[in-house]
């Protein structure tokens, strides 16, 4: 499988992404795959010239939609015309690997608030919040998210002072026994201080568009840094969830915020993106995205999804407590999968790598 899987990509349905594919492009076209292929027959469809590699496989799909000239047009994967090129290598291409493991990785999440909306005030005490990181490293967690202030809907800005003192003597601390800690914070002096302690990862729910600051700071570091999707703030994204076609929003917003990052020297490689379910959405287009994730991969870049115990999985699953919400959460980060190196962000360790091992397992 994997041979043949290798010769798929690397010969004639696969070209390498032009760098110089104009950003103008990206935004008025995209590909979204469609009728994805797992395992063996992804690997015997690309061989037999049916599929394409999704991010350089092992998934393949099989067929394609163009939107952004005319009508959207579904075609069979093979026949997507030569003037969507560039797109196309994009989207068959590996991403960087943005300096982490390579994936599927589990990030584990702790929040040193009193009031995010499912664990907070649990991890105020600095041993509390050791000891949950470390049974978190214990059951699997490639890498630990920190952070200081709540994000969630209605959330008020904590000023960066607070922030730090929340954040520093937890990412010191696990950073100094060797751990991967990844600093969950829109603020530009956290963000330099994080990095001083040890931080290897910064996540910015703002796509660095909340500091002004951020992006100087990054394009001095070497470090992955994530951009994720939200429009406005936490107190106001709830009003701002007007979308034509929400996946497709999302992956030019976030292309947009990916050329501004690269214009302020923070190279590509370095960057993940995150499609910010339950941030300025609806739980319709909360469900939608997680359908059509397999599109984000026309950005070429890693990708890390957070859906952990969030409201909309309460909702559909029938689970008003956040606490109660593992099997729903599971359901909905498992899509991610398919597309290579992704991260899950989550609260539950050791039920999410269970599940990410059977995934595994069955698709091969």
């Amino acid at each position: 499988m994997a041979t043949a899987l290798h010769l798929a990509i690397n010969g004639a349905f696969c070209t390498r992404p032009n760098a110089m594919m104009p950003d103008a492009m990206m935004t008025d076209r995209v590909i979204e795959p469609l009728g994805l292929l797992h395992g063996t027959v992804a690997a015997e469809a690309c061989a037999a010239g049916a599929a394409r590699p999704l991010a350089g496989g092992p998934a393949a799909f099989s067929l394609a939609a163009l939107i952004g000239i005319g009508p959207r047009r579904i075609v069979p994967a093979a026949t997507i015309p030569d003037d969507w090129a560039p797109l196309l290598a994009r989207l068959t291409a590996p991403p960087a690997t943005a300096g982490l493991p390579p994936g599927p990785l589990v990030m584990g999440i702790l929040n040193r608030t009193p009031d995010s909306f499912s664990d907070g005030g649990r991890h105020v005490d600095l041993d509390r919040a050791l000891a949950a990181a470390r049974a978190m490293l214990d059951a699997g967690a490639d890498l630990l998210d920190i952070g200081g202030e709540s994000t969630r809907p209605g959330a008020r800005p904590v000023p960066p002072e607070e922030e730090q003192a929340r954040v520093l003597p937890l990412v010191r601390a696990l950073a100094g026994q060797g751990a991967l800690v990844s600093v969950d914070t829109r603020n530009a002096s956290t963000m330099r201080a994080a990095l001083d302690a040890g931080a290897l990862l910064v996540n910015d729910v703002s796509a660095l568009a909340h500091d002004p600051a951020a992006r100087g700071v990054l394009s001095a570091a070497s470090c992955p840094v994530v951009l994720m999707h939200m429009r406005g703030t936490p107190e106001t994204m709830q009003s701002l969830t007007g979308y034509g076609d929400v996946a497709v929003d999302v992956l030019r917003e976030l292309a947009e915020r990916i050329g501004e990052a690269e214009r302020a020297g923070i190279d590509r490689a370095r960057l993940l993106v995150d499609p910010g379910i339950g941030f300025a959405k609806t739980e319709d287009q909360n469900l939608q995205l997680l359908r059509r994730l397999p599109i984000l991969a026309g950005l070429g870049c890693r990708v890390l999804l957070g859906v952990s115990r969030k409201g909309f999985v309460g909702r559909v699953g029938g689970a008003p407590l956040a606490t109660e919400r593992f099997p729903g959460s599971i359901a909905a980060a498992l899509p991610a999968l398919s597309l290579p190196g992704s991260i899950l962000r989550v609260h539950d360790v050791a039920e999410t790598v269970q599940a990410v091992r059977l995934w595994q397992a069955i698709h091969g």
